[in-house]
């Protein structure tokens, strides 16, 4: 059954014809996949590519969740920085991360250029500082990139020069990433699956996965449209995949996150806000986000919800959080406001890896997912054709159980994202 979603500039601007026919009937694969987004549409793509037979299914259309509705933006780097990461993995798992995750911006280029896809990707991201106790160590942190892992593309701007750049006096300098950017999320799913079909991958939209049966041999997908049997099935439906496996569910909590845009106001274009086009995001836990779109709208994300019903208005849930940086826009003109379901795991690294004998799983980007889900989907599809090493270096990571088990690790999140929300205000 469809679940109802507020309209999106992303599906109003993307191919609103392409469509992919349901499941019907039993059918058999080398391979299943659950979950339509980036990961999914990247190991199948992949797979396809070395001749195995795959099978994608997706309970609403391809780019439905998270992949077609997020912020859009092309970050480097683990969702937790490289201090944190080497004080508790040490350094040599640090670099290594680095280096993977450099590997996985790259791969979104490297998709896009082979594959032909319209993904309207524009360069240039910077990392805002919304309080003035964090700028000697938002310093140092660029310093230490340039030095110690060679990273030219990080600068640091002060206040005078990051004002005009963003058009907001609202913070106090910022890092600027020229080799990380934005693009059209939906486009960039939907490029991602004409690639994967066109390799042989067969894609079944409104197909909603149901029950995985194991223990009698090959597993099983069961679905209202018919069974897939496959030697090796992938989970790849994130926050979404309620139900199907216990054990990938209670180490990755699904949580909402809201965006709108605004009518064209010149954004991103000569005399307008944003007039270098760079998207931005800022130092709050629970960060906001926003970018200049091609049509010259703001598309602005902020706020955050815990549970599986939406605001009642979208769109003034987000206009409150979009006047604090912009207050001048308070009374623009929103075209469009909607939500999306994305997970997030306890230490907001993800959870990747092989969970038992013929499964596997893709879970918990924790809002750096249009990098590392394109590149955990080729991971995953390495490891599954004989060179696991990059699949191993994510699943040594640490991803514990959310506290509580399935009944009480919501309020335990909204405890623990309540404080860290506090904690931005102070």
């Amino acid at each position: 059954m469809n679940r109802p979603h507020a309209p999106s500039w992303y599906a109003a601007t993307a191919d609103q014809t392409l469509a992919f026919a349901p499941l019907d009937g039993d059918t058999r694969a080398d391979i299943a996949i659950i979950g339509g987004g980036y990961t999914g549409l990247s190991a199948a793509l992949h797979l396809a590519e070395a001749g195995l037979d795959v099978v994608l299914i997706e309970a609403e259309k391809v780019g439905w969740g998270a992949s077609g509705r997020n912020g859009g933006q092309l970050h480097t780097g683990q969702r937790r920085d490289q201090e944190w990461l080497e004080k508790r993995l040490g350094l040599p798992a640090a670099h290594r991360l680095w280096n993977l995750a450099e590997e996985a911006k790259a791969l979104v280029h490297q998709l896009i250029d082979k594959h032909g896809i319209d993904a309207e990707w524009r360069p240039g991201l910077v990392e805002a500082v919304h309080k003035a106790r964090l700028v000697d160590e938002e310093r140092h942190y660029v310093e230490k990139l340039n030095r110690d892992y060679g990273y030219a593309a990080a600068e640091w701007i002060g206040p005078e020069k990051l004002a005009p750049m963003i058009g907001t006096d609202a913070y106090y300098g910022g890092r600027i990433d020229r080799t990380a950017g934005h693009l059209h999320p939906l486009k960039f799913a939907q490029g991602l699956a004409r690639a994967a079909a066109k390799a042989g991958a067969r894609i079944h939209e409104q197909t909603a996965a149901k029950k995985l049966v194991e223990g009698g041999g090959a597993p099983v997908i069961e679905t209202l449209r018919g069974r897939i049997t496959a030697e090796i099935v992938i989970l790849a439906g994130n926050g979404l995949l309620d139900g199907i496996d216990q054990e990938t569910e209670t180490r990755a909590m699904p949580i909402k996150n809201y965006i709108l845009t605004t009518a064209p106001i010149g954004a991103g274009q000569p005399g307008g806000l944003i007039p270098g086009g760079e998207a931005v995001s800022d130092s709050r836990f629970v960060v906001y986000y926003w970018r200049p779109t091609p049509d010259g709208r703001i598309l602005f994300g902020g706020g955050e919800t815990y549970t599986r019903s939406d605001p009642a208005d979208i769109a003034a849930f987000v206009r409150h959080h979009l006047t604090k940086i912009y207050p001048a826009l308070g009374g623009a003109r929103i075209d469009h406001a909607w939500g999306g379901t994305l997970a997030v795991t306890v230490n907001r690294l993800p959870f990747l890896r092989k969970v038992r004998s013929g499964v596997y799983a893709a879970s918990g980007y924790s809002g750096q997912g249009v990098a590392l889900a394109p590149f955990g989907g080729k991971i995953l599809a390495e490891a599954i054709l004989g060179d696991p090493a990059k699949l191993d270096a994510f699943a040594a990571l640490p991803c514990p159980r959310f506290p509580g088990g399935k009944l009480l690790r919501w309020p335990a999140l909204v405890a623990g994202m309540s404080w860290y929300a506090l904690r931005d205000r102070l």
